[in-house]
C-alpha cells in the first residue's frame, strides 16, 4: 500500500471515530450526563412573579411545583388515594375516632371517664356506657364523665355503647368497686381538673372568712415579731393578685401557705386557683419557705380524697416546706357543702387528711374557732396540724394549735391590699 492510501485510511479511521463520540457525547447530554441545555420558556401569564419562581394568580397556586403549602392536606383528601389501598389515610381516621374508658372506683361508686388517644375527655357528646346485670346510664351532661353511686362491692363489666363517628372499645371493661375508701391518691385526677376559664367564677368561688366573726378590737394587723419558737408568714390566693415575691420576703415574711385551688360551691367542679402556679415559682425563686391549701366544699369522703388527689397532682413540679392543709369554712350560707352535719364534715376533713399523708406529706385543717367548736370533732384530727384562724390579740381557743392566723387586714410590703397573717410554732427551719 503506497503513502497516499495509507494516509486516506487512517483519516477515514479517525473520522469514523470522531463521528461515533459526537453520537456518544449527544446521547449523554439528553440524559443530563452534560451541561444543561438553554429551553424556551412559556410567556409569564398575567399577575405571576417572575423571580425565585415565586406563584401568583396566573400560574395557579404552584410554588416550585408545589401547589399550596400544607404538606398533610392529601390526608383531608378521600379522594388523594386509591381508598382500597390508602393505609395511611385510614389509619389517621381511625385514630382520631378511637375511644377509651377511664375507670375509677373510690368507694361503692364508679367514675368512667371517656377519652381520646391523647388521653383527653371527649366531651359534647351523650356517651352510653351499659353496666353488666345494671342496664344503661347516659352522659346527661355530656361532659365525658358518667359517675354511677350506690354500688354493691364487687366486680363488674362496663361496655361503651356505639355511638356514630367514633370507634369503641371491642371488648367490656373489667373493673372492682372498693367497699370502702383506701385514701389513695386517685391517679386520673388531672381530667377532672379544671381551670377558671371553664367554670362560672362567680358562682363558684364564694369563700368566705368565717374567722371575722371572731374578730375583736384587738385583732392585730401588724407583722409579728419571731420568737424562738416561732415564725410568721402569710397565706395568699387569687385575690392577692400579682405578688413581688423579693420585697415580701425582705419585709420580714418567713414562709406563705398558698392556695393550690378550690371545689365549685355550686357545681362541685375541682377547679385550679388562677395565681397558684404563679406564687409557686415567684416565691420558690425568693427563696420562701411553702406549703399549700385547698378550699373544701366536698360533701362526703369520696369527694375529699377528689380534693386531695386534686392538690397532690397541682404540686407535683413543686418543694414543699409547710403541711397540706384543708381549709374548712363557710360559703356564705349557700354553698353545696355549709349544712353538712359535725359527722360528715370531721369525716371529709379526716379523708383529705389520710390521703394526703399516705402520699408522703404532713396534712392538716384550717378553721375558725367557731368552726372547730361548733362543726368539727377536733379530738379526731388533733394528729394532723391544726391551723386556727382567731382574729384578736389572745386566742380565745382551748385546743391545741400548730399555726394562728391573727388577721385578715395584714399589711405587706410586695402585696397590694390586705393580706392574711400568721404565725406558725412548727418546727421548720
Amino acid at each position: 500500500m503506497d503513502s497516499k492510501i495509507r494516509r486516506m485510511a487512517i483519516l477515514a479511521s479517525m473520522g469514523v471515530i470522531l463521528l461515533v463520540s459526537l453520537l456518544v457525547l449527544y446521547a449523554n447530554g439528553d440524559r443530563g450526563g452534560g451541561a444543561p441545555k438553554a429551553t424556551a420558556q412559556p410567556p409569564a401569564e398575567s399577575g405571576s412573579k417572575d423571580a425565585g419562581g415565586q406563584s401568583g394568580p396566573g400560574n395557579n397556586g404552584v410554588v416550585n411545583g408545589q401547589i399550596g403549602d400544607d404538606l398533610s392536606a392529601f390526608l383531608k383528601d378521600d379522594t388523594f388515594f386509591d381508598p382500597e389501598v390508602n393505609p395511611i389515610l385510614e389509619a389517621a381516621k381511625d385514630n382520631a375516632a378511637r375511644l377509651s374508658m377511664v375507670v375509677t372506683s373510690v368507694e361503692k361508686d364508679l367514675r368512667i371517664q371517656i377519652v381520646d388517644t391523647q388521653g383527653e375527655l371527649v366531651t359534647g357528646e351523650s356517651f352510653f356506657v351499659r353496666l353488666e346485670r345494671l342496664g344503661e346510664y347516659k352522659d346527661l351532661d355530656k361532659d365525658g364523665v358518667i359517675y354511677i353511686g350506690d354500688l354493691a362491692a364487687g366486680e363488674y363489666y362496663v361496655e361503651l355503647m356505639p355511638m356514630e363517628g367514633y370507634r369503641v372499645p371491642e371488648n367490656k371493661t373489667k373493673v372492682r368497686v372498693k367497699d370502702k375508701v383506701e385514701y389513695v391518691a386517685i391517679d386520673d385526677i388531672s381530667l377532672l381538673l379544671l381551670t377558671e376559664a371553664d367554670i362560672d367564677v362567680a358562682a363558684e368561688d364564694t369563700e368566705v372568712a368565717d374567722a371575722v366573726a371572731d374578730a375583736d378590737a384587738t385583732e392585730i394587723q401588724q407583722l409579728q415579731k419571731t420568737t424562738a419558737n416561732s415564725r410568721v408568714g402569710i397565706d395568699v390566693s387569687k385575690w392577692n393578685g400579682e405578688i413581688d415575691w423579693d420585697r415580701v420576703k425582705n419585709a420580714g415574711v418567713e414562709f406563705a401557705i398558698i392556695r393550690a385551688g378550690y371545689r365549685g360551691s355550686t357545681t362541685g367542679s375541682l377547679v385550679e386557683d388562677s395565681c397558684f402556679a404563679a406564687n409557686m415559682r415567684g416565691a420558690a425563686a425568693s427563696g420562701m419557705p411553702v406549703g399549700v391549701y385547698f378550699f373544701t366544699q366536698a360533701v362526703n369522703e369520696v369527694e375529699a380524697v377528689e380534693e386531695a388527689s386534686a392538690v397532690l397532682q397541682l404540686i407535683r413540679e413543686y418543694e414543699l416546706d409547710y403541711p397540706i392543709f384543708i381549709d374548712t369554712e363557710g360559703a356564705g350560707g349557700n354553698g353545696r357543702a355549709d349544712n353538712l352535719d359535725v359527722e360528715t364534715r370531721t369525716a371529709v376533713c379526716e379523708a383529705f387528711c389520710r390521703t394526703i399523708a399516705n402520699a408522703g406529706y404532713t396534712a392538716g385543717v384550717y378553721a375558725s374557732r367557731n368552726w372547730y367548736n361548733n362543726n368539727l370533732h377536733v379530738d379526731k384530727l388533733e394528729h394532723y396540724c391544726i391551723w386556727l384562724a382567731e382574729y384578736r390579740h389572745t386566742p380565745l381557743y382551748q385546743g391545741y394549735y400548730h399555726m394562728w392566723q391573727y388577721t385578715s387586714k395584714g399589711a405587706v410590703d410586695g402585696i397590694a391590699g390586705n393580706v392574711d397573717m400568721n404565725v406558725s410554732y412548727l418546727q421548720i427551719p
